[in-house]
Parts: structure tokens; C-alpha cells; sequence
């Protein structure tokens, strides 16, 4: 499970971060979370554009992705700050990510009655229309005397106090896995799978669909290659040390903007014939529209599904099975949504492999047999396209319309 976690205050200084990463490394093994900041985020108000707001705009798509919500309020005055107040109103003025979200209520104060009227409040706000989030019920957890509460190294001191936490937090896990089969996914609009809208980083001199697209683009852009150097989020690797790692990968792997792009793949001199999802060196650069237009219009439907569901936050990946005749192939694809530094959508990574020899080794380390004694492929590839947005069990949220809806250049035969 993905969450998050809203700061409710926007001092320097706040004991409810320091809960919710108390929260965060405590319960890493059970859920991810993510901690949200409302510090540079303005004062609402109508007039505004609020996508104008870097803050605002990470706060909407984070939240729409999440499996569920943790706001950590203080209490002033009786109730909750202005800040978190203020944050509320632009998420329920022109965006509603909370509406139908699960969220769990948790404050910690310098007294000893803890956040218990700032709660109080902020459960009237998060009930109100426009906002309609489904809150945690009960399982208030008020902690007071913060100061005291942590040690040096922002751990809860009384065992007693976390264990009280750890029943909340297992309840809350329990409410999203129920409120979840509540939730309406957004409807998904029809999508330009040929680029008709280019986007920041593409090239408009070049058709997208010039089989010399690379070569081209490259020229035009002074692309880098060789032995030139690359400073990557934590690395320094060469252009050549890319390629070889990228190749290296025991996956097929395949990249597609957000402007339905068909940009790359790797392994690119390997034989098309031998590859799980077949894919050729033209059809880099192409649109999407282009590598699909030998399926029927039935399954392109299914690949404008994919991508739509993933571009609208309903799902964070799409996983399918695709039908295959050999008992020693599972072949197995995995469709990921990508995001912006502010977290709206990227575009798709899309990875291939033969689940097959994980499986048997898996199976082989660990001792154990599968029931039956065999995959039946025809019969594995019935269960088409599961996919949960972080389903910390590994069971399927939602099924796609069909197995073969890929995002990459790729025809299944």
C-alpha cells in the first residue's frame, strides 16, 4: 500500500512530522509513506490559479494516487491551523483528490489532552461537500506531552503508547482495503495515441514516425553518446555504461512519454523474432497510434486503456499475462505509470520477462511445489490484466479488458 502523509502545520519545528516519521520507519514493512510539507503553499484564495502552485499541484496528484491519507494536525486554538485549513479549501474549491480517499486523523500537542478538539474539527471539515473523505472512524490517537514523547532519535518512548498507535494503524489498514472497493475509478477519456499535442521535450522537426527518427532527432539535438559523461539522480555513469546497464537487464524494457510517444527500448539489435514483445530500431520516436495500427480496433481500445487508466491515477501499474503456447514461457508484462518532479503523469515504462525461470527458481530455493505441480499457461492467461494501485498482498484490484493491451511497439502473435 502507497499513503501519504500531511504535515498539518507549517512551522520549522513540528512534533506531528516527527509522528509521521515515527509512522513512516515504523511501519515500513507494511505500507509506504510518503510525508507531504504544506510550507510554501499560499493562503487559498478563488482568485487564484492553483495550478500556479508547484506545492498545491504535488499535493493533488500525490493524493490522487494514494491508497490512503494520515494527517497529522495541531492543535491552535481549539482547532486545526490556519495552514492545513487553508490547504483544505484549495483541495475542495476546483480539485477534490480527497473525496471518497480513506483517511486516518492522528495530532500530537505540548498537553496532555493531545490534538482531541483540532480532531474533532477536522472531521467535520474532511465530512464537509465538496471534500467528502471517508474518515477513520474512533481510533483517536491524541498524543500529549510531545516533548516527552520522543527520545533523541524521534522514536515514541512508551511502549504502551505505541502499541495503542499500532492498533489504530492496523484498523486504518483495514478500513482502505474495504473503502477501496468503494471507490469509482475516473473515467477515462479518449486518448491521442498519435501526438497531436506535443509536450516540452518533443522534437516537432522530425515526423514521429521517420525510421530515421533517432538519427535525426540526435543531429538536431546534439544528443551525447560514447564516452560522455551523465550525472543521474545518484550516479555518474557514461552514455555507453547506460546502454550497457540498461542491456544488461534480464527484461525487455520500453519507454512512451506522456504525448503517446513510442521513445525506446532496449536491446535494440537483438533479433525482433526472438523477443517476448516484439519491436524493431524504426519504430523508436513512432506514435503509438503507429506501432498498434495492425491490431484490430478492439484492441486498440485496450492499449487507449492502459494508458488512460494509468495517466488518470485509477491504477499505478497494469499487469498482464499474454497467451503463450510454450509450458516454459509465462510471458508477463508490467505497464508503470512515470511522473513529474510535481507528480503529475509522465508516460509509461513498460517491462516484459518470462516469469517462468523466476518462478521455478523461487520455487526451488524455497522447496516448494505449485498445486497441481504445474503452470497452465492457457489457464494463467485467463486472468488477464490484475492490477491493484499497491496491493501489499500482491492480490488483484481491478482486471483490464484484455491481456494484450500493450503501451509499448509491440504486436503479440
Amino acid at each position: 500500500m502507497k499513503f501519504v502523509g500531511i504535515v498539518g502545520s507549517n512551522a520549522e519545528q513540528s512534533y506531528n512530522r516527527t509522528l509521521l516519521e515515527f509512522i513512516r520507519k515504523h511501519f515500513k514493512t507494511r505500507f509506504e509513506l510518503e510525508i507531504l510539507e504544506i510550507t510554501d503553499i499560499p493562503m487559498f484564495n478563488q482568485d487564484e490559479d492553483w495550478e500556479a502552485h508547484f506545492q498545491l499541484r504535488l499535493l493533488n496528484n500525490k493524493i490522487t494516487r494514494a491508497d490512503g491519507v494520515i494527517i497529522a494536525t495541531p492543535e491552535h486554538n481549539h482547532t486545526i491551523t490556519a495552514a492545513l485549513k487553508s490547504v483544505l479549501e484549495w483541495l475542495s474549491y476546483k480539485v477534490h483528490p480527497l473525496e471518497s480517499k480513506p483517511i486516518m486523523i492522528v495530532g500530537a500537542s505540548y498537553h496532555d489532552q493531545g490534538t482531541s478538539r483540532a480532531q474533532t474539527h477536522l472531521r467535520k471539515i474532511l465530512d464537509a461537500p465538496g471534500v467528502n473523505a471517508y474518515t477513520l472512524p474512533g481510533n483517536e490517537f491524541l498524543l500529549g506531552k510531545a516533548k516527552e514523547a520522543f527520545d533523541e532519535n524521534g522514536n515514541i518512548i512508551s511502549e504502551g503508547t505505541v502499541n495503542f498507535l499500532e492498533s489504530c494503524v492496523d484498523n486504518f489498514i483495514k478500513y482502505v482495503q474495504v473503502v477501496s472497493k468503494l471507490r469509482k475509478p475516473k473515467p477515462i477519456l479518449p486518448e491521442d495515441l498519435y501526438c497531436n499535442n506535443p509536450i516540452a521535450t518533443t522534437i516537432t522537426e522530425v515526423d514521429p514516425d521517420d525510421p530515421e527518427w533517432v538519427e535525426k532527432v540526435a543531429e538536431i539535438t546534439g544528443a551525447v553518446s560514447g564516452n560522455t559523461y551523465v550525472r543521474l539522480d545518484h550516479g555518474i555513469l557514461t552514455v555507453d555504461q547506460i546502454n550497457m546497464f540498461l542491456n544488461s537487464m534480464p527484461f525487455e524494457l520500453t519507454y512512451a512519454d506522456d504525448n503517446n510517444q513510442f521513445l525506446y527500448y532496449n536491446n535494440a539489435h537483438q533479433d525482433p523474432s526472438t523477443m517476448l514483445a516484439k519491436r524493431v530500431p524504426a519504430q523508436s520516436g513512432s506514435r503509438l497510434g503507429t506501432v498498434h495500427n495492425s491490431l484490430p480496433a478492439n484492441r486498440m481500445k485496450n492499449v487507449e486503456w492502459v494508458v488512460g487508466t494509468l495517466r488518470n491515477g485509477n491504477q499505478e501499474y497494469v499487469r498482464t499475462l499474454v497467451p503463450n503456447p510454450s509450458e516454459h514461457i509465462i510471458n508477463t508484462h508490467n505497464y508503470q505509470a512515470m511522473y513529474y518532479p510535481d507528480g503529475s503523469y509522465a508516460g509509461i515504462n513498460e517491462i516484459v520477462f518470462n516469469f517462468k525461470p523466476w518462478l521455478d527458481w523461487y520455487l526451488e530455493t524455497t522447496g516448494q511445489s505449485l498445486v497441481g505441480g504445474s503452470v497452465r499457461p492457457a489457464a494463467a492467461a485467463a486472468a488477464d490484466a490484475t492490477s491493484g494501485a499497491s496491493d501489499a498482498q500482491g492480490g488483484p484490484a481491478s482486471a483490464a479488458p484484455a491481456a494484450d493491451a500493450s503501451s509499448g511497439a509491440s504486436e503479440h502473435a
